[in-house]
């Protein structure tokens, strides 16, 4: 298992902007696939972006609800895998976890909602 900690979640307007964070002192982050998923109440987990192992070609991935707004990162130096959130709705309120594909480890998660 991979230990995972997650961090940035807040308070927002609709329209503002956000970046979580999502850091692991198990090792090095490069060699695994990390994703972000989210849960919103009274409704299945989804996920929202994966970013690939350093050396893989596979390319990034976002779900059709964020594409073009939210933008996943790695800082391999700080082990962080970060989620870059702008023009933030009302439905992207909810828990966000971070994943690691490899081992099926999972973090707390860390509380986003989006409201005037």
């Amino acid at each position: 298992q991979v230990q995972l900690m997650e961090s940035g979640g807040d308070l927002v307007q609709p329209g503002g902007s956000l970046r979580l964070a999502c850091t692991t002192s198990s090792g090095m982050f490069t060699v695994y696939t990390v994703g972000w998923y989210r849960q919103a109440p009274g409704k299945q987990r989804e996920l929202v972006a994966s970013i690939p192992r350093f050396w893989s070609r596979d390319a990034i991935t976002y779900a059709d609800s964020v594409q073009g707004r939210f933008t996943i990162s790695r800082d391999n130096d700080k082990n962080t895998v970060y989620l870059d959130m702008n023009m933030l709705k009302s439905e992207d309120t909810g828990v966000y976890f971070c994943n690691v594909f490899e081992t099926n480890s999972w973090g707390p998660g860390t509380q986003v909602t989006v409201s005037a």
